[in-house]
């Protein structure tokens, strides 16, 4: 599928009528990006594996919500919201979304920091009254905790069904349930599993990818890369058995892939059960780590139908499951162009989902589009917006006629002034060029003038 064109985008208003029945709804939008923290709590992984706890940069990727509202709605924040830089988004014709800021929150997440909060608290109640539904990036206990709290209607599923739906070991089992091309591998709930995966009845030959349950972003994610790696791992997991009392262990083994390039794709399932494909993009990782998206995903049309076709599957084995709301499924296209429709399902908003406004007001139809990020070195003092600006010089950081760069996230740049005398900041952009070249360009000229910073 060679352009923008032919790349559906999931309106706003498409995801409020399927949650809430109601295009006009309001939401209040809360992007607790650690929320998987919470569901893999009571969840035995990798030794030393894990989610890390949210730190401040990662709190301060939440004012992307600010993307994905609607005039009309409301985005809670830990922190306000650079001024400069809402006036830029105003300036890009995005419209804007109310802020209700937390403000102090002591290094807590904000969700847990609203729950402290009675002026937040008192903002929202007023708000639940209106009718307004709380639409989290993922829901836990905490937001359901707030909801009961306020009286807001939740827009998405109970966390015991997202907590089921983002494990590993349930994306396993379900793409085998509909017969979907897996990868080879194996999920492991006890030591004597992991033991038969790596060992006794290994999954394939080495290496061999251990990954946590619950893990996100790379972490708790091991590659093992021979027999004796294997055995050492094993004999950390035994030790930490027999301390514990329990073999339980909630971990997937899979045989290594080469492959062409990763993929994430979304669908939208509906309370009623309607199921859309909203989108595929290529996922641009490093080390398992998420980097960014290239639009369009450079598939063939029997490539992307086959990708829609287990799309709308899953999305309706999801429903028979008990879920509703966006899911994310990351895939990838293999060394040998057969495409692996399942790596994981992700049961919440995905850093793609916030990129549909930015897409639909600055695509150009034939286009080319990459949302990616960059290190900014940070020494002393914040960076001011007017920095970020002025260094990119010429460039149009208005994009028009399919064309420029946008920042989308700015908060992240700064997310350790005040803390750390010299650190990198992470500044998120858009790009769009009207050719894959152009867009190459751009990247390289973005990179350019942003090292300037560092100097």
């Amino acid at each position: 599928m060679g352009s923008i064109s032919n790349l559906h985008l999931s309106r706003i208003g498409d995801l409020k009528e399927a949650l809430t029945g109601s295009r006009t709804a309001t939401f209040v939008w809360l992007c607790n990006f650690e929320v998987e923290d919470a569901w893999s709590k009571g969840f035995t992984g990798l030794p030393g594996g894990g989610i890390s706890e949210a730190n401040l940069l990662v709190q301060r990727m939440e004012e992307q919500g600010i993307l994905i509202a609607e005039p009309g709605d409301y985005v809670i924040t830990g922190q306000a919201i650079d001024p400069e830089f809402l006036s830029y988004l105003d300036r890009c014709g995005l419209g804007l979304a109310e802020q209700i800021v937390v403000g102090n929150t002591d290094g807590k997440p904000t969700n847990a920091a609203v729950l402290d909060s009675p002026a937040v608290l008192a903002e929202l109640r007023s708000l639940a009254k209106c009718g307004a539904y709380l639409m989290p990036m993922g829901v836990s206990g905490v937001e359901e905790t707030i909801a009961a709290a306020t009286g807001l209607r939740l827009a998405g599923p109970p966390s015991s069904v997202c907590v089921t739906v983002n494990s590993k070991i349930y994306s396993r089992r379900l793409t085998d349930r509909l017969g979907l091309r897996p990868i080879a591998g194996r999920a492991c709930e006890t030591v004597d599993a992991l033991r038969s995966a790596l060992l006794t009845d290994p999954c394939g030959p080495y290496p061999l990818i251990v990954k946590d349950a619950y893990g996100v972003s790379g972490k708790g994610l091991l590659v093992l890369r021979s027999p004796d790696a294997a055995a050492g791992l094993l004999r950390m997991v035994e030790r930490r058995a027999e301390r514990r009392g329990s073999d339980a262990l909630h971990v997937v083994v899979e045989t290594f892939l080469e492959k062409r390039f990763d993929l994430n794709y979304q669908i939208t399932v509906s309370r009623t059960g309607q199921v859309t494909f909203d989108f595929v993009k290529r996922a641009v990782t490093e080390g398992g780590v998420h980097k960014g998206h290239v639009i369009p995903a450079g598939l063939t049309a029997r490539h992307y139908d086959e990708i829609r076709d287990a799309g709308l599957r899953i999305g309706a084995a999801l429903h028979g499951d008990g879920f509703f709301g966006v899911a994310g499924v990351d895939a990838l296209l293999d060394a040998e162009d057969v495409v692996r429709p399942v790596l994981e399902i992700n049961a919440r908003l995905n850093m793609s989902t916030y990129q549909t406004r930015v897409l639909e007001r600055f695509s150009h139809s034939q286009g080319h589009a990459q949302a990616q990020q960059f290190n900014v070195h940070v020494d002393g003092a914040s960076v001011p917006f007017s920095r970020i600006l002025d260094v990119f010089g010429s460039l149009p950081t208005v994009p028009v006629d399919g064309e420029g760069v946008l920042v989308t996230c700015f908060g992240t740049v700064n997310a350790f002034a005040g803390r750390k005398e010299s650190y990198d900041g992470r500044l998120y952009v858009m790009l769009f060029g009207r050719s894959a070249e152009r867009l190459q360009s751009l990247e390289f000229k973005v990179a350019q003038s942003l090292s300037v910073l560092s100097k």
